[in-house]
């Protein structure tokens, strides 16, 4: 007899510093483990980048293991609420003649006898890529094959065909969906780290006809991640309310009609104020809310790893953080310095002194309709690598978490997963709404993981 999966959560609903409340759920959704992958590395390239990619680039990514094919091939693959069409590395891709080191495993099409390519005239290639930024087009002859091309802000492209197989999550059933079996690629949204498996690929997972979820018809996914290097969960399908019944929700926007700057099938919200402690920031509603060109919408992405704003609603928030920190933190003090091209409210303090400042500093809270993103302690600051100053290089350089949008050539406000560590986030689909309760991610991974054991 099957068991019925157990998993207990434990939300931080009280004050802090408080115990956290933790119960017991039964529900029958998939678990599977989420990984922070520290360290991206982009690849070496094939080909030179278009000059309009923007310099900003992701040190952390959000993974997930997953099986593609039959028999299975196992893959990992980053978690991505941003984007659309998932994506496989395939056999064939062009790499240098000396690979990174821990170069991932491609998907071998080949080998699993589900495997099949798309056709320049299925369609699947005419009409169900309308979504994407650029469409899905054809090669023509002799392969005719549907081909795809994906570009990301953070600089990566990857070019291949559209396919389509089975991928198997967790304990589910199998299901069949479309990706991109990609054989070139610039740069990557796949990762690697010194003590984790490199990324194979990407799982689309936003509300586009080609995403993960729509051709699965996923009605609700959530996930919580745990801060350090501990595995989250991400949880696919189940009963929300069983799982979580203390979320706050916030409805997702949606424009009808097509504008420039307005990703429609993004995870979109409504942010209606910013605080910093109990600062509510003098920000006109006008600059928090998408204007005529779509420009100023606000997304919640596990694909971006730390939150951007827009120029008018981060300069005051810059100006109210460094000023309720100044007894805190000492400024860096170098006009030039901007990490990743968006990120210029830094500072220089060794980690003691951040160890013993976090727990002073400011909390953070993006106000949405109906629920807030509260960002505190150790989650504001993020240490440069391998930047340091002062005598000996006493002191690291840190910077806070929020960066520019503007100066990062964005036209939108990200939440990015660095900010929702220790949160449980809830898609639901169905009901068109995102939900947020803070939580110990770390306790209940670690309760599935024993319970998974037993």
């Amino acid at each position: 007899m099957e068991m019925e999966p157990i998993l207990l959560l434990c939300l931080s609903l009280l004050a802090h510093g408080a115990e956290p409340a933790c119960r017991e759920a039964r529900f029958t959704g998939t678990v599977l483990p989420l990984m922070r992958v520290q360290q991206l590395v982009l690849p070496p390239t094939t080909h030179s980048p278009p000059p309009n990619r923007l310099r900003f680039r992701h040190d952390v990514s959000l993974t997930v293991p997953v099986a593609v094919g039959a028999p299975p091939q196992n893959v990992t693959m980053v978690l991505d609420t941003g984007s659309e069409l998932s994506w496989l590395r395939c056999n064939g891709s062009r790499v240098p003649s000396t690979p990174p080191p821990q170069a991932p495993a491609a998907f071998n099409g080949s080998a699993s006898s589900t495997y099949a390519a798309a056709h320049c005239s299925s369609p699947e290639c005419q009409w169900r890529g309308r979504d994407l930024p650029v469409p899905p087009f054809c090669a023509g002859p002799p392969s005719n094959s549907c081909r795809v091309s994906l570009s990301y802000a953070d600089a990566s492209s990857a070019d291949g065909i559209l396919a389509a197989d089975t991928f198997l999550l967790g304990g589910a059933p199998p299901v069949r969906a479309l990706f991109g079996c990609v054989t070139s690629y610039s740069s990557a949204t796949a990762t690697n780290s010194s003590d984790s498996e490199a990324a194979t690929g990407l799982l689309g997972m936003n509300r586009g006809s080609l995403s993960f979820v729509t051709q699965t018809a996923t009605l609700r996914f959530a996930y919580c991640i745990a801060p350090g290097d501990g595995p989250g969960l991400l949880v696919l399908g189940g009963d929300g309310a069983a799982l979580a019944p203390q979320l706050n929700y916030t409805p997702l926007i949606q424009i009808s009609r097509p504008l420039p700057y307005f990703d429609r099938v993004a995870y979109s919200v409504q942010l209606e104020g910013i605080r910093v402690g109990a600062a509510l920031l003098p920000i006109p509603k006008s600059v928090l809310a998408p204007d005529h060109t779509g420009a100023g919408q606000t997304m919640v992405d596990s694909g971006t790893q730390f939150t951007f704003l827009l120029a008018d609603a981060y300069a005051p928030l810059k100006g109210e953080f460094l000023n309720q920190t100044s007894a805190l933190l000492a400024p860096l003090g170098e006009s030039d310095f901007v990490f990743q091209g968006a990120f210029d409210a830094c500072f220089r303090a060794s980690e003691a002194r951040v160890a013993a400042a976090s727990q002073m500093l400011p909390e953070v809270g993006l106000v949405l309709r109906g629920a807030e993103v509260a960002v505190g302690g150790e989650k504001l600051l993020y240490r440069v690598p391998g930047e340091r100053r002062g005598e000996g290089g006493a002191e690291a350089v840190w910077c806070l978490t929020f960066g520019n949008s503007d100066m990062a050539g964005m036209s939108a406000y990200v939440i990015g997963h660095h900010h929702q560590q220790n949160v449980w986030v809830e898609y639901d689909l169905q009901n068109g709404r995102v939900g947020f309760a803070p939580a110990r991610c770390d306790l209940a991974t670690a309760t599935q993981r024993l319970r998974a054991r037993a």
